[in-house]
């Protein structure tokens, strides 16, 4: 009687929720003119609403975050696919990767110059090849063999903000005699952005995908911490997270594994989890950056350190949002 009188009761709506991020890094809040703050928030709402819309329907975060993703890259305000930044030989070398959280499953690729959504290429690795991670040349042969990969020219990526900004970065490096182009105080990198979005469907899985043209001037074919599976994207049955920040440091800490692992095996929250790694650990190494973090409760964390993030969110309440700065 009791099962029958338990079976009986209505369910509880499944639980869904979404978090996304442009990327981290200094952004000064008068750099921004009111267009293009306009045009960010804009952007960051319809990559909400294609993934909202795959998981209102009943569909797999995995789907959910592909679908994100592909508006970001698509999207010229972010460094990811169409204005992605530019390498120091005035070209664009593209990573990404995807990781399904209850299978383990994950797919990356690494240093590609002519796939248009390096996104749909890593989950393509995750789903119809035997390996996680395709780098390079090999990538782009095995683009070849999916009639989904659309490949452009690698001035498809081109955008003149993106040009401006390696051209700064090159005075600065020849002024400073340095091999990489840091900031006006001498430290960090002045702008990271990558693309992300971390997902929690109906059926209670989480997916995780980040894609970016990595570091501006990057050099020598220069990999950060987005394509690597542990460091910038990560998802297991309870926790799922995708980093943007300064990749050297992220690497060195295995950041988003790290904050799920702290939720697996000491029991912390998510919101401590996240905030620790990215507020504590990573600055102590010496390196900045942010992280958007979901878990299987649709709890929802978006630390970051380094002034700015562009970031959006929509909860299981179905509440939302956007910002780029602190205190937003």
């Amino acid at each position: 009687m009791t099962l029958n009188a338990h079976a009986a009761e209505p369910s509880a709506k499944p639980k869904t929720a979404l978090v996304i991020h442009g990327g981290a890094g200094f952004v000064p809040k008068d750099s921004i003119t009111p267009e293009e703050r306009t045009a960010y928030h804009a952007a960051l709402n319809r990559a909400l609403d294609a993934g909202n819309a795959v998981l209102q329907r009943g569909g797999s975060a995995l789907d959910a975050v592909t679908a994100v993703v592909v508006v970001m890259e698509d999207a010229p305000q972010f460094n990811a696919g169409k204005g992605a930044v530019f390498n120091a030989k005035g070209a664009h070398e593209l990573d990404a990767s995807i990781m399904e959280g209850h299978t383990r499953r994950a797919g990356a690729v690494a240093g590609v110059t002519t796939i248009k959504n390096p996104i749909k290429l890593a989950r393509a690795v995750m789903e119809h090849s035997p390996h996680v991670m395709l780098a390079g040349a090999g990538a782009e042969a095995f683009a070849d063999t999916r009639p989904e990969i659309e490949r452009v020219p690698n001035t498809y990526f081109d955008t003149d903000k993106r040009r401006q900004q390696l051209e700064k970065a090159q005075r600065e490096e020849a002024a400073k005699g340095k091999r990489e182009a840091r900031n006006t105080d001498g430290d960090a990198p002045t702008y990271f952005g990558t693309v992300g979005a971390v997902a929690l469907d109906a059926q209670g899985h989480i997916a995780a995908a980040t894609s970016t043209g990595g570091m501006t001037n990057k050099k020598w074919g220069r990999v950060g911490d987005s394509p690597i599976i542990g460091a910038g994207t990560w998802a297991d049955e309870r926790c799922g997270v995708s980093g943007t920040g300064w990749g050297e440091f992220y690497i060195r800490n295995a950041v988003a594994h790290d904050i799920c692992a702290r939720m697996a095996y000491r029991g912390d929250s998510l919101q401590v989890a996240a905030e620790d790694v990215v507020n504590k650990v990573v600055p102590a190494a010496g390196g900045d950056g942010g992280a958007i973090a979901l878990d299987r409760d649709g709890n929802i964390a978006m630390p970051f350190n380094s002034g700015s993030m562009f970031r959006g969110w929509i909860k299981p309440d179905g509440t939302r949002g956007t910002a780029i700065h602190e205190g937003e």
